[in-house]
């Protein structure tokens, strides 16, 4: 599969490593210095390019930036039309005060339901977003009981089983939440006990916490 990365610092990097790995197409994207998107590119046997590139080579496309850059990037995507979109954002900034932490949103919007109005048209899935890249790089590929979970949240059936495939590719138990509009809140910051933002999970607790938060029977897919 061929996957674009628009934001290739430390998760959407990576991510793209992980996916290049597992035997995927990758095109790295979004970086201020070319040369270390060049170098990451070249070390992973992947692509480096522009954001539209980034997007007319996907079939998946991962937008992985911070939250203030996250106009930009899609601005200088373009149109994301039919494509599934993997958005590994967190709600973080600066706030009216100048205070920096996790910002609410027009609407009481979850930040993934927030992102796929910025993109209508493409078919969002909440992924990537709960552990920090260092966790991210370091528990890819555990086996058995170890393996660590991924969770994911969207929408549409068909981008939910891809991004359970990427997910799984690149070393992780993919885990469904639910609905961008509802479930995928337990999934974004801030952190809390209890949920799934920040936290790590193996693959029975976190289909039983799934469960519990969501009042659905617990499961491994939508």
């Amino acid at each position: 599969m061929r996957v674009g990365i628009i934001g290739s610092g430390r998760i959407g990097g990576n991510a793209g490593k992980l996916f290049a790995r597992a035997g995927h197409e990758v095109l790295f994207s979004f970086s201020r210095d070319r040369a270390k998107l060049e170098a990451l590119a070249e070390g992973a046997g992947a692509r480096a390019g522009t954001p539209e590139e980034a997007a007319r080579f996907g079939e998946v496309v991962m937008l992985s930036v911070p939250w203030a850059l996250v106009g930009e990037a899609l601005e200088a995507a373009g149109s994301l039309d039919g494509k599934i979109l993997i958005d590994t954002t967190n709600q973080f900034g600066r706030d009216e005060a100048g205070n920096f932490g996790v910002l609410e949103l027009p609407g009481g919007l979850s930040a993934a339901a927030y992102n796929a109005r910025r993109v209508e048209g493409s078919r969002l899935v909440k992924a990537y977003n709960t552990m920090t890249s260092g966790f991210q790089a370091e528990a890819a590929g555990r086996t058995g009981p170890d393996r660590v979970v991924m969770f994911y949240a969207g929408d549409d059936e068909e981008a939910n089983r891809v991004v359970a495939g990427l997910i799984e590719d690149s070393g992780f138990d993919p885990v469904y939440v639910g609905s961008l509009a509802g479930d995928v809140v337990w999934m974004e910051p801030p952190r809390r006990e209890g949920a799934l933002y920040g936290e790590e999970f193996h693959s029975l607790e976190a289909r039983e916490t799934v469960a519990r938060l969501t009042g659905r029977r617990s499961g491994g897919g939508p």
